[in-house]
């Protein structure tokens, strides 16, 4: 072979590759629930990419999801051991969707943050299953051979991880309903009035502060429409005064990121449902806030 014909077939592996980005990013960000990690696994595959034999790949999208999967599945189960150290409750960071609305995917599923939450609490294999079904409409048999498993099991795979996501998680209201909430949220909040509070939350919400040990986040989940509202009425004092909200999109719904002189604090989603806010996520941790805030300035 010629050095002409290497430069070309490394060119149409680099167009290969361009084109499946944002698909093999979507997989190992809904798999992982951090973008840090997923550019590191996308980043891994292109070297991989670049050093296989291409002479007998015909579908090189597949092939590269397949990579990206499994390479995925391996980091999940290492940050798992990671993150049962970590310094108060784990959220997934957060990740700009204006632009890329499903985040590479043919349907925008396993990408809301309460979501990604919960698929937390399964094992990367399920979640790996789950999200090449849900959000990538992979056939059964195709997601058996990326997990080298049967198609049988992969059905159950998916199958526990919708029972554990609709065992854990009430329908989500409407767009429009989750940024009214969301708004009545934060200025009760601000004022610090039990009563407007205690009118938006559910009676079971649970507030999680990820500040991972850096700020003085709670460092437990506060639990219950009682606690929640006391909390966050004891807390408006010396939280709000001087800041500034910004309306911005993370995770495909409204979100709110809280700053102080012109410093990120905080970005607040929630997950919302016809009986008020089940969830108030913050992230506070500045390793997953300040990435964050950057992709919205690029």
């Amino acid at each position: 072979m010629s050095a002409g014909d290497d430069a070309g077939s490394l060119d149409q592996a680099t167009r290969d590759f361009v084109a499946a980005r944002p698909q093999l990013f979507g997989i190992a960000y809904r798999v992982l629930g951090s973008a840090t990690e997923a550019e590191d696994i996308v980043q891994e595959a292109w070297l991989r990419w670049q050093k296989t034999d291409r002479t007998d790949i015909h579908e090189p999208a597949a092939f590269l999801a397949t990579v990206t999967a499994r390479l995925a599945i391996n980091l999940a189960q290492s940050a798992r051991v990671r993150r049962e150290t970590y310094i108060g409750p784990w959220l997934p960071e957060p990740v700009d969707t204006s632009l890329d609305p499903q985040l590479g995917a043919e349907r925008a599923e396993a990408l809301d943050m309460a979501v990604l939450f919960l698929l937390e609490k399964l094992n990367p294999v399920e979640r790996a299953a789950y999200v090449l079904r849900e959000a990538f409409a992979y056939p059964y048999g195709q997601i058996a051979d990326i997990l080298e498993t049967s198609e049988t099991n992969t059905r159950q795979l998916v199958s526990r991880a919708r029972k554990h996501l609709a065992a854990e998680r009430r329908e989500p209201v409407t767009p429009t309903a989750h940024r009214r909430l969301l708004e009545v949220f934060l200025a009760a909040a601000q004022t610090g009035s039990l009563t407007a509070l205690e009118d938006v939350l559910s009676a079971d919400v649970i507030s999680y502060a990820d500040g991972g040990g850096i700020r003085g986040a709670s460092r437990i989940p506060v639990i219950g429409r009682p606690h929640v509202s006391k909390y966050l009425a004891a807390f408006a004092p010396r939280f709000w005064p001087g800041t500034d909200i910004r309306w911005v999109e993370s995770n495909g719904t409204p979100a709110a990121l809280i700053s102080s002189q012109g410093h990120p604090m905080a970005l607040l989603s929630v997950d919302a449902s016809p009986r008020g806010i089940e969830r108030l996520m913050w992230v506070m941790n500045p390793a997953k806030l300040e990435p964050y805030v950057a992709s919205l300035s690029a």
